[in-house]
């Protein structure tokens, strides 16, 4: 039975693969938006006369406003679905991300972030929740991974577009221009995006293949009950640790290249391209590799796991990162470790589909991902009172450096196997 299952999926329509190039194209966007503010640091900097501190502000009401986002957002395409709920976080993310274009003061800026962080805060909860509709368990990984990697072609095509748009029209239009991508996605989205049962170009083989797992009860299961569950602490918990060091990454990233390095708005856009393709490749190999083993015979929590500690291993050079004189060094060690972070994200990430019922699955990613910009607001606090009394990055990049074993410990001593969770609603 299972071979023949197998034969329909390769056989049968693959229409699956094309929600998967939706949600590829909405990370990047999502991405664009969000990293413009870090290639723009110096410019927006001298402008408004920003401090480290300042710039940390707001970088803070982003992620608060990320971490009430994403526990709703989870609710939320757990009750309406991932069609929806994916276009209504991309209608409040844009609109705010256009705002941006309009403010005068530091506080403006953050209250713009803040709007921006409320709506892309849904983009991981739809996606992955469209992921689980949309593939068998033994994909999910592959397809997270690949959808993942929109946002490192976000970060690439950010500091090519943007400094650009900057020097010809100003940084107030390049938010603008910017934000007709997510309006042309969310047409694009709501014309072709259905469940899998309810769409034309989905054949039967195929929706066999995709349904092949056995089906979960859909009743709704309430957040006191998910709380209770170590395994959605064992999810959240690797969430805490890993997710501020991407947002460090990210916001923090252009300016260190241009301290550290001498480089400018138009020059310090080919580094980040190389890390963030390196990225890209870490995004897709994490999510291969894990499902390689798995058809190599091995267990779902061993092959998790595995892959995952590959990944903290990789990232540990970054430590040095603040000592390396060389540029193009650097930026190899920088991206091999925002590979490998992207690797284990794409693992971190299936962990709700692999534990828990489908009718969860988006609650337990809100979950998580609200613990994670929590994280993401501590680091940047620190990361502002750092640079502003010792302007020295040594001190977070060895943070980033130990984070990955600190978040696969949670994992494993939270969830030893990996089990199915057994829910009552409530």
């Amino acid at each position: 039975m299972e071979a023949t299952i197998e034969g329909a999926g390769r056989l049968a329509s693959r229409y699956r693969w094309t929600i998967v190039v939706l949600l590829f194209a909405a990370t990047a966007i999502n991405y664009v938006d969000r990293q413009m503010i870090g290639v723009l640091k110096p410019t927006l900097a001298q402008d408004m006369q920003w401090s480290e501190t300042d710039y940390a502000n707001i970088v803070f009401w982003f992620q608060a406003a990320y971490a009430i986002g994403y526990l709703s957002f989870g609710r939320i395409v757990d009750v309406i679905g991932a069609r929806l709920g994916y276009a209504v976080a991309v209608t409040i993310w844009t609109i705010a991300h256009v705002a941006h274009g309009g403010v005068h003061s530091v506080t403006q800026f953050a209250m713009a972030r803040f709007g921006l962080g409320i709506g892309e805060s849904g983009n991981f909860p739809a996606g992955i929740k469209a992921v689980t509709e949309w593939f068998p368990q033994k994909e999910r990984a592959f397809a997270i991974g690949l959808f993942n990697a929109g946002a490192n072609v976000g970060a690439i095509v950010t500091p090519l577009l943007v400094p650009w748009l900057t020097v010809a029209y100003g940084w107030r239009m390049a938010f603008i221009v910017t934000g007709v991508l997510g309006v042309l996605w969310l047409v694009a989205w709501l014309i072709i995006y259905r469940s899998p049962a309810d769409h034309k170009r989905v054949s039967a083989e195929e929706l066999a293949y995709i349904q092949q797992d056995p089906a979960d009860p859909v009743v709704p299961i309430g957040w006191r009950r998910l709380v209770t569950v170590r395994e959605t602490w064992a999810y959240a918990l690797g969430k805490f640790f890993i997710d501020p060091i991407w947002w460090f990454f990210l916001f923090w990233l252009p300016g260190y290249l241009g301290e550290r390095y001498g480089l400018d708005l138009l020059s310090f856009g080919p580094p980040l391209v190389a890390i963030y393709l390196l990225s890209d490749v870490g995004s897709i190999f994490g999510g291969w590799l894990s499902g390689r083993l798995m058809k190599g015979g091995m267990s779902v929590n061993a092959a998790r796991k595995i892959t995952m500690l590959v990944c903290a291993v990789a990232v540990l050079p970054v430590i040095f990162a603040q000592s390396i004189d060389s540029l193009w060094t650097a930026v190899l060690v920088i991206g091999i470790a925002t590979a490998a972070h992207q690797a284990f994200s794409a693992n971190l990430y299936t962990l709700p589909s692999d534990m828990f019922p489908r009718a969860a699955v988006g609650s337990v990613v809100g979950i998580g991902g609200t613990v994670g910009a929590i994280g993401g607001m501590l680091m940047a606090k620190y990361a502002g009172y750092i640079l502003d009394s010792i302007g020295s990055y040594t001190p977070l990049f060895i943070v980033a450096g130990s984070a990955y074993f600190a978040a696969l410990l949670a994992v494993h001593l939270l969830s030893p196997r990996l089990a199915r969770v057994e829910l009552d609603a409530g």
